[in-house]
């Protein structure tokens, strides 16, 4: 589906209210496989790929100077997308880097939504700590591609009850091909998150019924930066995940999805 100039990946399925799926970076629709099984036959439920990540294409000479691509921009594929569709008032699921996109339709836009969902996010921009690693293993993945990272990052993605489980020896092994398999064009999408802007100010200006779920494994978003998430949007409720890390509908489906049911019947 074109929008705002760009081929993206949509798929559509299930009748009913709409739910609208946003996966995290490097990663695609693909991360909410177990949760539109559980969805799809009561909701309509759309799942695209992000700019430059998945199954989308990755434009030439996008922002940041040709070498990134905005949260900003995402947000306005986001919105555009919802538009175009006519799905709003929609529920908008969003982790990590989907929910960066979550916060900005809720503040900005948000007529276009019954109800936010946030997973493994927060609101502050990248922690100064982490910018010098991040920076040099995207330039590894520009230049070589995330092949050579694979050991780096999946332990950033995962949490240890998932990466340690013996009985989820090829569900790991299916992850990180998936992960191998990202263009090295994904160096502009990482560009585009580890860049962005603070957006804590803004939060005050949520207001439509908001889910915040945590990983107690997340690595990559520690517990302190979701709580203050969930203490910057007024009337959010906060969900601590005894396990997973940073890709909890993955590693822990079943726990998403009963969380899922149970907000999105509420509202």
């Amino acid at each position: 589906m074109r929008i705002n100039g760009c081929e993206l990946y949509v798929q559509d399925t299930g009748r009913g209210v709409p739910v609208v799926f946003s996966h995290g970076l490097l990663w695609s629709a693909r991360m909410y496989a177990a949760q539109i099984n559980a969805l799809a036959g009561r909701y309509r439920c759309i799942a695209y790929d992000h700019r430059g990540q998945g199954r989308s294409e990755s434009p030439r000479g996008d922002i940041l100077g040709g070498h990134g691509i905005s949260i900003e921009q995402v947000y306005l594929d986001a919105v555009a997308l919802l538009e175009a569709l006519e799905l709003g008032p929609c529920h908008f699921v969003g982790l990590s880097m989907g929910g960066f996109v979550g916060q900005r339709i809720a503040a900005r836009r948000p007529d276009l939504l019954r109800s936010l969902v946030l997973l493994e996010t927060a609101a502050d921009p990248e922690p100064k700590a982490n910018l010098p690693k991040y920076t040099a293993l995207n330039t590894v993945a520009r230049y070589g591609g995330l092949g050579l990272l694979a050991g780096q990052v999946m332990p950033i993605m995962f949490g240890d009850s998932f990466l340690q489980d013996p009985e989820r020896k090829q569900l790991r092994a299916h992850w990180t091909r998936q992960l191998k398999s990202n263009r090295r064009s994904i160096y502009k999408a990482v560009n585009g998150v580890i860049s962005r802007g603070d957006f804590s100010q803004d939060l005050s200006k949520i207001e439509v019924p908001t889910l915040i779920v945590h990983g107690a494994e997340d690595r990559a978003i520690v517990r302190e930066r979701a709580e203050r998430l969930h203490a910057g949007i007024a009337g959010s409720e906060f969900v601590l995940l005894p396990r997973g890390g940073h890709t909890s509908t993955v590693e822990e489906p079943e726990l998403i999805n009963a969380e899922l049911e149970r907000f999105l019947a509420a509202h």
